[in-house]
């Protein structure tokens, strides 16, 4: 085997690696992503809960007068 073939392989196995890596660290921020997603979503349905509530106290302040 000659030193072309050498680089060509360890440039070769590099590129693997470097791939393999990638996609465990896009996993990783997917997997990061997911609760984030999930947390925005309770978030928005607390915020229409409270906004639903706070329109339900004003209509009954308005017929507590």
């Amino acid at each position: 085997m000659g030193i072309k073939d050498q680089f060509q392989d360890k440039a070769q196995d590099l590129a693997d690696r470097a791939g393999q890596a990638m996609g465990s660290k896009k996993d990783e921020a997917r997997d990061r992503a997911r609760p984030g997603q999930e947390t925005g979503q309770d978030r928005d349905q607390e915020e229409t809960r409270r906004a639903q509530q706070e329109e339900q106290d004003r209509f009954d302040q308005d017929y507590d007068v």
